[in-house]
């Protein structure tokens, strides 16, 4: 990490827009009286560059820059060892080094992030030896600060641009800038510097830059959102830009959305490769088509990698298919391939959803004494995950103890909730103070998780000194919602919510839903409504849950048939799992719901989950 980079206050030259013809190229052809050698030299490698350089020196041209670019040119983009130390002896003997010099050896060493803070330090040279930068050092300079996320310094240097004139329609820089603010996270700053460019301006780099900024910064919606206002403005999305589409698409459940960009990378792509394949294992897995997922996943005979059996195993986990997880691990095992960390994350979290207590035992042995990996905070997040829903809790909290790295919040919290599911209320408020004492790490769904099991012991004041305790802690409950998609939108509702625009036909479907299920013999149940109330109130209270709401607009608004698909961030209740199961019964429709753990699909009045979740 480079400490500081204070440029120097030197005289600014404003400079004029590039043209393509003024522009110079990095590997421009050498005078004709001049030794050429190619930038990567095809054989003989540094022992090939050395013969010429002595050449050079014989000739006393060695220290012109014009006759020493091919060869600083083919050290610094080399990648035999040495390379790029002969490169900067070969600079540090030239007498004027000009900005394409400098710019040579700024490429080298962001390429592959060799070392990124020599490319700031030769900036600051530049500038203090009174060369003027041009439009192509910036890219390369905002490169090695992405590559240091070296956000200071970053900010820094586009204030030098634009003291020069580079900001504004220059392309090259203008990308970098978009780029680098998404590399170190800033997202925001990303978009805005995306958004000084005139539309004219903007190239299919541009709009990749600003898709992978939302990318890593996770703000799916807005990724979606400048994915289709890209190709509404006539751009071709490249491979780049799709991927992260599929991203988006995995994360927000927008199957429609993700399909279309699968068609898309079909059409445009003469042949798919291995990491966009991954992507799509991914996306097909998160929107619930664990089908779909398995056929790519199943045709990529020979290019599967560990990154696609991660992928694999985990969309496995999501839909609560421990069996199959198990038999996709063996055969990533049987072709000679060592699992990883990620890999066993995937096939333990498996095991746990499906309630695989001994075959997860016996995966966790494995990965310890056969494959030689040494468990971390995930591994053992999960393991307590598996045991504590398995109801073995006094394990599971001995093995909370043992854990090399120390407790952490994630293994409490699996312990937690395994708490609410079999009713230990006295462990549950162990786990809960542990939880506090880690660093804060309890949040307002803990408290309000707990007040509901005091709740539904009928322990009234328990419950309400819990939830007075998270507002005097100043806690705040993230609100639940639940999302549906339709004709490729999602489409969000709360609790109670009446903001859609259709909320009149949504209520009108949603009492003949319930009539529908009431015919068929349904009883609301409501022993999960921590509420002091009377039966009236909780019927109230459930029969417009976020759930049921996305639910009617999905059978409303799409064709009969074809799935509805939820997207919820609340864990599936009892009352939510029974009547989803009698809609798709009744109806005859499959509901895919994606709670916060895990997937639900519900067909024929039958839950994949086989009601263990």
């Amino acid at each position: 990490m480079v400490g500081g980079l204070v440029l120097p206050h030197s005289p600014h030259h404003v400079a004029t827009p590039r043209t393509a013809a003024q522009a110079p190229a990095l590997e421009q052809a050498p005078c004709c009286t001049c030794t050429t050698v190619s930038p990567r030299p095809a054989r003989g490698g540094l022992d090939e560059v050395r013969k010429v350089h002595a050449r050079h020196v014989k000739l006393g041209l060695d220290r012109s820059s014009r006759h020493a670019r091919p060869l600083l040119a083919a050290c610094a983009l080399g990648e035999w060892p040495g390379s790029m130390e002969y490169a900067a002896a070969i600079f540090a003997t030239l007498d004027d080094p000009a900005a394409f010099d400098y710019n040579t050896l700024m490429r080298g060493h962001v390429v592959g992030g060799r070392d990124p803070a020599a490319a700031l330090r030769l900036y600051v040279d530049m500038l203090q030896n009174g060369v003027d930068p041009d439009g192509y050092t910036f890219p390369f300079v905002l490169k090695a600060c992405a590559q240091l996320a070296a956000s200071r310094q970053g900010r820094q240097l586009q204030g030098h641009a634009v003291k020069l004139g580079f900001s504004q329609h220059d392309e090259h820089v203008q990308n970098s800038l978009v780029s680098f603010y998404g590399k170190c996270g800033e997202a925001e700053l990303a978009r805005r510097a995306f958004e000084q460019m005139e539309a004219g301006e903007r190239t299919a780099a541009s709009w990749s830059a600003l898709l992978a900024a939302y990318t890593r910064a996770g703000r799916w919606p807005e990724c979606l959102e400048s994915f289709g206002a890209m190709a509404r403005d006539g751009w071709r999305p490249d491979e780049s830009s799709m991927v992260s589409a599929l991203s988006a698409c995995a994360h927000l459940g927008a199957h429609d959305v993700g399909r279309s960009v699968h068609c898309a990378l079909l059409r445009n792509t003469v042949r798919l490769n291995t990491f966009m394949k991954t992507s799509l294992v991914d996306m097909y897995a998160k929107c619930g088509c664990i089908k779909k997922a398995t056929a790519v996943f199943e045709e990529m005979e020979g290019e599967k990698n560990v990154w696609t059996y991660s992928a694999m195993l985990s969309g496995l986990a999501l839909h609560g298919d421990g069996r199959k997880a198990l038999q996709v691990f063996d055969e990533m095992v049987s072709e000679g391939r060592r699992p990883d960390e990620a890999v066993y994350v995937g096939v333990l979290n498996a095991c746990s959803r499906s309630g695989l207590l001994d075959e997860g035992l016996r995966c966790f042995d494995r990965m310890r004494l056969e494959h030689i990996v040494a468990p971390n905070a995930q591994h053992y997040g999960c393991m307590v995950d598996l045991m504590a829903r398995a109801g073995r809790l006094v394990g599971a909290r001995a093995l909370i103890g043992n854990m090399p790295m120390g407790p952490t919040d994630s293994a409490w919290r699996s312990l937690f909730n395994a708490c609410r599911i079999h009713g230990d209320i006295e462990l549950a408020e162990r786990a809960l103070r542990e939880l506090a004492r880690l660093s804060g790490a309890a949040n307002a769904g803990d408290y309000i998780i707990l007040a509901d099991m005091h709740a539904r012991a009928k322990n009234w004041d328990a419950a309400a000194a819990l939830r007075a305790e998270a507002v005097d802690r100043g806690l705040a409950q993230a609100p639940g919602f639940s999302d549906v998609e339709v004709h490729g939108r999602m489409h969000r509702f709360g609790s109670q919510g009446r903001s859609h625009p259709r909320t009149a036909d949504i209520y009108e479907m949603l009492h003949q839903m319930e009539w529908q299920l009431r015919f068929e013999g349904y009883k609301p149940d409501t022993t999960d409504v921590a509420l002091d109330a009377d039966d009236e109130e909780k019927l109230r209270a459930i029969a417009a849950h976020s759930q049921k709401l996305a639910m009617a607009f999905g059978l409303l608004s799409t064709p009969e048939g074809t799935p509805v698909r939820v997207v919820t961030n609340l864990r599936m209740s009892k009352e939510c799992h029974a009547y989803s199961a009698l809609i798709s019964e009744i109806f005859g429709r499959e509901v895919v719901v994606r709670d916060r753990n895990r997937f639900h699909r519900f067909r024929r009045g039958a839950c994949s989950c086989g009601n263990y979740w």
